[in-house]
């Protein structure tokens, strides 16, 4: 369709290091998704509404519904669903020539609802459904909620301060890299959200959450002396 190869020419850079799978399976799905509602004459907030829709819905799911293999599937599908159509928003804003300020805000404070709401929902699951040995364990999704917001709040930060400077927002040199991007995985988003596949088995889940949420705190540890060292030279 038109739209689909409209986007070839408008698609964003692919980014320093960007994790894998936002990179070559989110973005690539989300393009197939804006195409379409691009068609539909759907527009960009519409689609980050529909995809508010579908991350709440799996979200409330893990809270609300004794774990099974079942509901873990079709928690991942509904998670990646709103995921590639948060990719897909953006996408559409540049069919349609640009997106707008107030979109952009939507966009983020959608994300910032995510970053926090998830890690909780699947706190609450393990709390109601999970056979946890210890209840120290519940500790695990709030410290992922704790990172997951310290780095979705610091990368916004350091877009602000940038753009107060008159500096672009990817001012970093080099390009992408695929050893990069393999390496970002466990931090990756659309990794977590498939992560939920396993929640039907709340042994082997708890252990994969566990070490996602230590990858995820690793690497704020390491960016946020990054991040600081950066807005101490502009």
């Amino acid at each position: 369709m038109s739209s689909y190869r409209q986007l070839a020419d408008a698609q964003k850079g692919r980014g320093r290091g960007a994790p894998a799978y936002s990179l070559y399976v989110n973005r690539p799905v989300g393009r197939v998704f804006a195409a379409a509602l691009h068609e539909m004459h759907l527009t960009p907030n519409q689609v980050s509404a529909i995809s508010a829709v579908f991350t709440a819905a799996g979200i409330v799911l893990l809270a609300t519904v004794p774990a099974t293999v079942w509901l873990g599937v079709v928690v991942w599908l509904l998670l990646a669903v709103g995921y590639a159509l948060d990719s897909a928003d953006g996408q559409v804003a540049r069919l349609r020539g640009g997106g707008s300020l107030a979109g952009e805000w939507l966009d983020h404070v959608i994300d910032a609802f995510k970053a926090v709401c998830l890690p909780l929902a699947a706190a609450i699951g393990w709390y109601r459904f999970f056979p946890l040995a210890h209840d120290a364990w519940l500790l695990v999704p709030l410290v992922l909620a704790v990172a997951t917001t310290v780095e979705f709040f610091g990368m916004i930060l350091n877009d602000l301060l940038k753009a107060r400077q008159g500096l672009p927002q990817a001012t970093e040199r080099g390009g992408s890299s695929v050893l990069r991007s393999l390496m970002g995985l466990p931090t990756d988003y659309g990794v977590v959200c498939f992560a939920f596949v396993l929640w039907g088995f709340p042994g082997v889940f708890v252990i994969v959450y566990a070490l996602l949420t230590l990858a995820e705190v690793a690497y704020v540890a390491l960016a946020l002396p990054t991040w600081f060292v950066r807005m101490k030279r502009l």
